[in-house]
């Protein structure tokens, strides 16, 4: 098969197609030949050298979110059949014509989903089920503040929230990403360049803030959130040791807890699949969430999709295809 391979850490230059092994299913795993493959920041960081793959996924092939069609399953696999379309939750080896995957991380693709719009979905909904819902136990009528609210991560907040009955505010880089978040169901943005969220939002009562920044943001988010407030890291790409003040965290009995996925074990992501499956995929049906698709490259144009995504200049996703 064909594959988007690293071969050796550093810029998106190294991103290059070469022949690979096919790899073969285990007993509980399905083989997907696949049709997309979302990016993610994870990726870069992989490629980069920064955030090696867990054990048993290839260490040299990035993509932590596929669509495609089931060939082959293993000899457990009772949920799954060849020729299912489906996504899935991946721990490595998306930028691939064939991945594998235990069963219990697939998805269906939803009615009327290309295979581009349904790479779209396994990650950013996967990270803010687990983290918002889950993790926050936000609740209909809160208040949710997302940083980064044209990411991803962040249009899918939006619109979960938004379908659940809650509150969104984002933080954004420009005022053309603050007016995307509104379309898509946020209450207000803040241009983090040219507005300070801290002031902006002094009088909010903040609930729950979803947060992939880090650093000096640490103190700015504990100072907006309501008593009983919640904060949930998911990333710290403007630095991961931060100075915390405890008193202020007693007086407002604030909670400060955070998570990554890709190395979690297999029980919980199966389990999260299945509570997303329930509680989700209806609303998708519904036609109550909406894929944002900022681009779509070919497996060749791998390493300009991850110029784009360094550049930051996206809305919403950047999608591999396999045609």
């Amino acid at each position: 098969m064909k594959a988007v391979v690293i071969t050796q850490p550093g810029g998106p230059e190294v991103l290059q197609v070469q022949e690979y092994a096919t790899p073969s299913p285990a007993p509980d795993e399905v083989l997907i030949a696949v049709k997309a493959a979302g990016l993610n920041r994870a990726d870069l960081s992989q490629r980069e050298g920064n955030y090696p793959a867990p054990p048993g996924a290839p260490a040299d092939i990035p993509g932590m979110e596929v669509a495609g069609i089931i060939i082959q399953c293993g000899d457990a696999v009772t949920l799954w059949k060849p020729g299912d379309n489906v996504c899935a939750l991946i721990a490595g080896g998306g930028y691939a014509e064939m991945a594998t995957v235990q069963e219990g991380q697939c998805l269906p693709i939803p009615a009327g989903f290309s295979f581009a719009e349904a790479a779209s979905l396994p990650e950013t909904i996967f990270t803010v089920w687990s983290n918002l819902f889950q993790r926050a136990r936000l609740q209909q009528g809160e208040k949710l503040l997302v940083h980064g609210g044209s990411s991803g991560i962040g249009i899918t907040a939006i619109q979960l929230g938004r379908a659940f009955g809650v509150q969104v505010f984002v933080t954004v880089g420009s005022d053309e990403k603050g007016k995307a978040c509104l379309e898509l169901g946020a209450k207000k943005y803040v241009n983090y360049k040219t507005q300070d969220f801290e002031q902006e939002l002094a009088t909010t009562g903040i609930n729950v803030i979803l947060d992939m920044v880090g650093g000096d943001y640490l103190d700015k988010n504990l100072n907006i959130l309501s008593p009983e407030g919640r904060l949930v890291y998911i990333n710290a790409v403007e630095g991961n040791e931060v100075q915390l003040n405890l008193f202020k965290l007693m007086r407002k009995r604030l909670t400060v807890t955070g998570s990554t996925l890709r190395n979690r074990e297999y029980s919980y992501k199966k389990a999260l699949a299945l509570d997303i499956h329930q509680q989700v995929w209806p609303l998708i049906e519904a036609g109550q969430y909406k894929p944002v698709i900022y681009k779509t490259f070919s497996f060749e144009e791998a390493a300009e999709a991850h110029r784009l995504m360094q550049s930051s200049r996206h809305i919403g996703k950047i999608i591999l295809v396999n045609e």
